[in-house]
């Protein structure tokens, strides 16, 4: 192998010391520079009209934009070679690197269409310059006459373990047919998934089922026929499924816990996107459904990743799980000296100061109370979009209630306490009080705090 290599060194060798070849290295770095500055001309122009296109529109040109370097190259080039062959110079390079940027401007092309037909994959859209310069590499080795040489150089990189020989070149192989049949299986389950989303009468937990499932199982296939592929045995797979239970019983139980209790809540169709629910002090709408977790985002537009066990094993509120409709407390309360049913009368009329307070069931009022500073009261009304949220409904009927109240000269009291003093202390020097003086203190103190706020009855804390 290292004989081959040296063979291919010296040829290049050889022909950067050719003069013949010299024009046409010339040529090229000319067509090359060209080539780039109409690549930059165009590349403005399309993003000029990118900012307004839409649709199949959008994507040629970003087709376009990925083609149209290699395409002026390959123009250049060919304008060249016609104008060297017309003086009899040799064209053997410039023939050499058309097919090559030919294949440049293909493989780009190809790989964007794939990318875009998995748009909600994230490592297809990273991994699209590295996908390119891999199959151009392989193209480059093929037109050059390297890659058979190449191929057996990593065929003899090997080890035997056992009875099994593993190379370089089958790693290879394996990990690229992998990832084809992993592409495949992913494309299938988008594709099942788009199906699914038309059938009318599918409900979205029932569609995130089908959509884990279809993709759990594809990927299960895609990996098993890969491996056949390639030649593994997969009689060999007990040891490693012998070795995969003791690694879920140690460092993988979490991860294998909240995978299964992911198909439990589709399965259930407890919790599903667009509900509404609270766990422990997190409390927002469900976005997505994971297999490890789920997407709940508050109010103030933050997400937050709750593992899927954490569903299972603690409580979760679901406000929108079976009947929309929530009741709403607002609670308040005024003096003893006003009357609590002219009170009840005025906040039941306040309560539809919200819009979104429902006709049916009606609005009612309560006397919750007799408490300290004055009587409890509670207006309570029902809404069915939880949704939108509980403060706003609480802010209008509070509002609403304020008004009223001060429109009818009732007092919303503030919290008060009235302190008795039994004794008084003597102070230092002075002559003890005797407990007639001690009396009459605490009978002014009395009368004082009766006088302040001779109303409300108290109570002794």
């Amino acid at each position: 192998m290292l004989a081959w290599l040296q063979e291919r060194s010296q040829q290049v060798i050889a022909a950067l010391q050719n003069p013949e070849y010299w024009w046409q290295f010339l040529v090229l770095c000319a067509a090359v520079a060209l080539s780039a500055l109409v690549n930059s001309r165009l590349q403005s122009v399309l993003e000029q009209n990118n900012t307004r296109s839409t649709g199949l529109r959008h994507i040629a040109v970003r087709a376009a934009q990925r083609i149209v370097w290699p395409l002026t190259a390959l123009v250049f080039i060919l304008i060249a070679i016609g104008i060297l062959e017309n003086y009899g110079l040799p064209t053997a390079i410039l023939n050499l690197v058309s097919p090559i940027l030919a294949a440049l401007a293909l493989i780009r092309l190809c790989v964007y269409i794939l990318r875009k037909s998995f748009a909600s994959n994230p490592i297809m859209r990273s991994s699209e310059n590295a996908l390119v310069l891999l199959v151009w590499s392989v193209v480059i080795m093929h037109l050059l006459g390297w890659l058979p040489g190449v191929l057996s150089l990593l065929d003899n990189m090997a080890l035997t373990v056992g009875e099994t020989r593993i190379s370089v070149l089958s790693t290879v192989q394996l990990l690229f047919i992998v990832a084809l049949a992993f592409i495949l299986a992913v494309w299938i389950a988008d594709l099942i998934n788009r199906q699914v989303a038309r059938v009318p009468g599918i409900t979205p937990s029932m569609q995130v089922g089908v959509s884990k499932l279809s993709r759990f199982l594809l990927l299960t296939l895609a990996f098993l026929l890969a491996l056949n592929a390639v030649g593994i045995n997969l009689s060999s797979l007990a040891i490693f499924g012998g070795a995969l239970g003791v690694g879920l019983g140690f460092g993988l139980q979490s991860i294998a816990s909240n995978f299964i209790s992911g198909f439990i809540l589709v399965l259930d169709r407890s919790i599903k996107p667009g509900d509404i629910i609270t766990v422990g002090t997190k409390f927002g709408w469900v976005q997505e459904l994971n297999a490890r977790y789920i997407v709940v985002r508050n109010r103030e537009g933050v997400d937050t990743l709750i593992p899927n066990e954490n569903l299972i094993t603690s409580q979760v509120i679901n406000w929108s799980y079976a009947d929309p409709n929530v009741r709403v407390t607002v609670p308040v309360q005024i003096s003893y000296d006003n009357d609590p049913e002219e009170a009840m009368a005025l906040m039941l009329e306040c309560a539809f100061a919200s819009s979104r307070v429902l006709e049916d069931p009606p609005p009612t009022v309560r006397l919750t109370e007799f408490a300290d500073s004055g009587i409890a009261l509670e207006v309570r009304v029902w809404i069915n979009d939880p949704n939108n949220g509980f403060t706003p409904v609480r802010s209008d009927i509070n509002v609403a209630i304020w008004r009223a109240f001060k429109k009818a000269n009732i007092t919303i009291p503030y919290p008060q306490q009235d302190v008795y003093i039994k004794s008084m202390p003597d102070r230092p020097g002075t002559k003890p009080a005797s407990d007639k003086t001690k009396a009459s203190v605490a009978a002014d103190i009395v009368s004082q705090t009766d006088a302040a706020d001779p109303a409300p009855p108290t109570s002794e804390r």
